[in-house]
């Protein structure tokens, strides 16, 4: 049996002064999935690199506050149509002041990309919803954080 081909990539917990979080959704009608702004990681680039550059793109954030790597997820869903077998994400927190999503990328851009929507919630608004996020626990894993402070190692996420 060979082995996956995952993609390596970095994604962004986005929460501001009032602790909301900027989601994205990928995709649209039952495969829609809200997830935390961010990709793949190119050639060369760091982490940090990578986090500025996917929020630029899908979000158009550039002043905020890069804190600590949080949580590490691999999710085998084929990406890049089908180059990849899934990715392994580390997920970062960003701290950032309110702001009006302008991403860089053009809606014909971020449609290619898969992503079809952005917008904050609150974390009552992930608990109460239906809508399916990635993560799975997404709603569990930020009321820990906002109670407890960063974990002291990155935590595996889950599915």
């Amino acid at each position: 049996m060979t082995e996956p081909r995952l993609r390596i990539a970095t994604r962004a917990l986005v929460l501001d002064e009032r602790d909301r979080v900027l989601l994205v959704r990928m995709g649209e009608g039952e495969r829609a999935l809200w997830v935390t702004p961010g990709g793949g990681v190119e050639e060369g680039e760091s982490d940090e690199e990578a986090v500025r550059r996917e929020l630029l793109e899908e979000t158009g954030l550039e002043e905020y506050e890069l804190g600590p790597h949080l949580w590490t997820r691999t999710a085998h869903v084929p990406l890049g149509s089908g180059r990849w077998d899934g990715e392994t994400e580390r997920v970062y927190l960003v701290r950032a002041t309110a702001f009006e999503p302008a991403p860089q990328f053009t809606p014909e851009e971020l449609r290619a990309e898969g992503v079809t929507a952005i917008r904050w919630w609150t974390i009552e608004e992930l608990e109460a919803t239906s809508a399916p996020c990635a993560p799975r626990r997404l709603p569990l894993l930020l009321r820990e954080l906002l109670s407890n402070g960063p974990p002291a190692e990155p935590v595996d996420s889950g599915q």
